[in-house]
């Protein structure tokens, strides 16, 4: 793979003006298509195969309207006064007509039909149908029903619109999102000094961003896509496309540093770099794209979407981003005697600490040669950035055991939170405190109860049509009443011609109440006695039991799937390290970093640790996809740091035979970049932090939490403690098994060991080069 990489970033080096123009030509491509088409995204949560969705879509032949999305409207009168004085009611009924003359609205409910109106009088609520869904409805729509309810509040009344029509919308980037960029340049212009060389990752990953995002916003008119995998994709586009393009450039600068072509150094950047960083988009790739055995729609467009947008950024790293070398030549150097130019032409000697290497260089070097100079340069004195992580390294290797076990005792601390984990789908008491949804849903909460936030309905299907259709409808209705944590059962609503009918049933609990699950497996342990009783059969749905069982069925997932994920680590890192004691060190080490997110996360979300300082609008279940979606994402950007961290660890092995030193040079050359990469990654999910959706929120505190814990606990620390516990062992593989595994070299061996066939005629600028570089 390395060779062909090293072959490819020629080639995108050679014709970089025909790299660019196909770039730009496919950014275009994709905007044209968007405009052309449009683009709608859809929030709705399906499960297929569910009893719930099964009772949707049946109850949708016979009820359209109780099939669609709803909207509450809420009336409060002024302390001392009443909804049912005249004139208020006579508001309320110019407001109500209003609203079924409305767009797209299918029925219009009263309260004092539905018997919404507080003891009190001074609360009442009315509920307004439709008869698609919510992603259905026309821009506007919502607008317009709003703009109803002016007759009431002439009157005097307090009125509040919101309900299941509302819901999450499309995240826009503000300010405070964009901080994160902000953050990664100047992370990018410390790295490297160069304003230049800082702004081309951001240039790369701005192209692939913009390709993918407008690409999925056209696809949207056809598939289903979600707001969620809309940021998803944003989030982690931006953050790997600024990471891979890093980890090229930081060897093609090293290796310009040490006096090469800058023809040669880009396909010599793709063929070593490059190759890990296809390594480690592939593994993203593979667990994003993993979300698809769970078996829901809106989970597998999310996993396919964001695994797009990986792929691109990998495509931009390996092409695009070789041109862009072309362009600017050698002027991405490093200025001669900078600190820039200093550790990138230490980047080959690893003297310090290490003895015997000098053995081996002078082989590969005639005396007298002032190659080694670089060294001296590179020492200590010279080289703080790099000699701080190989200090680090050190100090942990001289006590490996007591950093392993501090080490893994606060991972596990951390971790202890998530034994309460509990799972649940947003509704609107997760908005923003100033969004209308939010505020109808604390009156109605208050006023009249949680439960009518989220009502469940029930599909009675008779085994008669007409009269005794109706009567068995009317026995259900009276059987449910009777079970424990039902506050009100409305009254059936018939369709005689089928003999089906829905009966709304409000819960004790709210639409995320444990309680309310359990009401709901309660009607369905029912089923059966109830069908027998009454002949009639029944079955939960509405968007809270959907909900429900969407959360029931990514819980169910969930060990299936970290399964998936620790095999397939596993056997990835066994292939790429040929090591029994690598794979293992590093799979343990994601699920301690997976383990801390989690508890992490319910910290904060559930708990309410730091949720005012977070701006957590309500605490309460984790938002159900969360878990999948961390393990998937998580397990990616881990495999990227273990492959450039313990690459160069081996290399160093390899040279040396030198196990302990191995450890401490290897962490030494790799820090830098590791660094600047985990960090670029850290702020740009924070960033998102700062939004206010509930879906995104807590997705991106627990990759920012995550990436910074396994990058700077897991693979900065228990690696090197581990492999220097280990020692020569961790580079054992048994010859049998060793014959049979192939040979990925992600390490680009072969290009050390001579030039290919079409640069053989330059054999003087072969480098001895690694993966990672400083």
């Amino acid at each position: 793979m390395a060779t062909w990489l090293y072959r490819l970033g020629l080639g995108a080096h050679r014709r970089r003006r025909l790299v660019l123009a196909v770039w730009l030509a496919v950014l275009a491509a994709a905007v044209g298509t968007l405009m052309a088409v449009g683009g709608k995204l859809d929030n709705e949560f399906t499960i297929p195969g569910s009893e719930s969705q099964q009772a949707q879509d049946t109850m949708a032949e016979d009820f359209p309207a109780a099939a669609g999305t709803s909207a509450q409207i809420v009336f409060t009168a002024p302390e001392g006064s009443k909804v049912s004085d005249p004139a208020a009611a006579q508001a309320v009924q110019r407001t109500l007509a209003a609203a079924q003359d409305a767009p797209q609205v299918a029925a219009v409910i009263p309260p004092d039909k539905a018997g919404t109106v507080t003891p009190d009088g001074r609360t009442a609520l009315a509920q307004v149908n439709y008869d698609v869904t919510r992603s259905a409805l026309d821009d506007g729509t919502l607008d317009a029903l709003e703009e109803t309810t002016k007759a009431a509040e002439e009157a005097g009344l307090e009125v509040s619109v919101g309900g299941q029509a509302y819901g999450n919308g499309v995240l826009t980037p503000s300010v405070l999102e964009l901080l994160g960029v902000v953050v990664a340049l100047i992370v990018l212009v410390i790295t490297f000094g160069s304003l230049l060389a800082a702004g081309m990752p951001l240039i790369t990953a701005f192209v692939g961003i913009g390709t993918g995002l407008v690409a999925l916003l056209a696809v949207s008119s056809a598939v289903t896509v979600s707001s969620t995998a809309l940021s998803l994709s944003l989030m982690l586009g931006l953050a790997v496309g600024i990471d891979y393009a890093l980890f090229v450039l930081s060897r093609h600068r090293t290796q310009l540093a040490q006096g090469m072509d800058p023809r040669e150094s880009a396909g010599r950047a793709v063929g070593t770099a490059g190759s890990a960083v296809v390594f480690a988009g592939t593994t993203v790739i593979i667990a994003l794209v993993g979300l698809t055995v769970v078996r829901i729609p809106f989970l597998t467009v999310m996993g396919l979407s964001a695994a797009a947008t990986v792929l691109i950024a990998v495509l931009v790293a390996v092409t695009l981003l070789p041109a862009l070398f072309g362009f600017a030549g050698a002027r991405l150097a490093p200025r001669p005697g900078s600190r820039a130019a200093r550790r990138a032409a230490g980047g080959t000697d690893t003297t310090e600490g290490a003895e015997g290497v000098e053995a081996e260089s002078s082989a590969e070097e005639p005396a007298g040669s002032s190659a080694r100079k670089p060294a001296a340069e590179g020492s200590s004195t010279a080289e703080p950035p790099a000699v701080m992580g190989r200090r680090w390294a050190r100090l942990v290797t001289r006590r490996p055991l007591l950093f392993l076990l501090a080490t893994v005792a606060a991972l596990v601390t951390v971790a202890v939170p998530a034994a309460d984990l509990r799972l649940a789908l947003p509704d609107n008491g997760t908005a923003a405190h100033d969004t209308p949804q939010r505020e109808t849903y604390d009156t109605v909460g208050e006023a009249f109860g949680p439960g009518f936030n989220g009502p469940l309905l029930i599909l009675a299907e008779a085994d008669a049509s007409g009269p005794e259709g109706q009567q068995q409808a009317g026995a259900v209705a009276a059987r449910l009443k009777e079970l424990p944590g039902v506050v009100k059962v409305g009254q059936p609503q018939y369709a005689p011609e089928s003999g089906r009918a829905v009966i709304q049933v409000v819960p004790d609990g709210g639409p995320q109440d444990e309680a309310t699950q359990d009401l709901v497996d309660a009607i369905r342990g029912d089923a059966d006695a109830i069908e027998r009783e009454t002949g009639a059969s029944v079955s939960v749905t509405g968007t809270t039991a959907i909900g429900i069982d969407v959360s029931d069925r990514l819980r169910a997932s969930l060990l299936p799937f970290a399964a998936v994920v620790v095999g397939l680590c596993l056997i990835l890192l066994l292939l790429v390290f040929r090591s029994l004691v690598v794979p293992v060190k590093a799979t343990v080490g994601f699920l301690l970093s997976v383990g801390a997110s989690f508890g992490a996360v319910v910290a904060v979300f559930q708990w309410g640790w730091l949720a005012d300082a977070l701006g957590v609008a309500r605490t309460g279940p984790v938002v159900s996809f969360l878990p999948i979606v961390l393990m998937a994402v998580l397990f990616g950007l881990a495999m990227d740091y273990e492959v450039f961290l313990v690459s160069s660890m081996r290399e160093e092995w390899v040279r040396t035979r030198k196990a302990k030193e191995a450890v401490v040079e290897g962490a030494g050359h790799a820090s830098r970049v590791v660094t600047a990469a985990a960090l670029i990654m850290f702020f740009v999910f924070a960033s998102f932090v700062t939004t206010e959706d509930a879906i995104v929120k807590p997705i991106a505190f627990s990759l920012a939490f995550g990436v910074l814990v396994d990058a700077f606990v897991v693979r900065m620390t228990l690696v090197p403690a581990v492999l220097a516990m280990v020692g020569r062992g961790a580079w054992w593989l048994p010859r049998g098994l060793d014959r049979v595994l192939p040979d990925l070299d992600i390490e680009g061996a072969r290009l050390h060991d001579g030039a290919p066939p079409e640069e053989s005629e330059t054999p003087h600028e072969m480098k001895v080069s690694q993966v990672t570089v400083d």
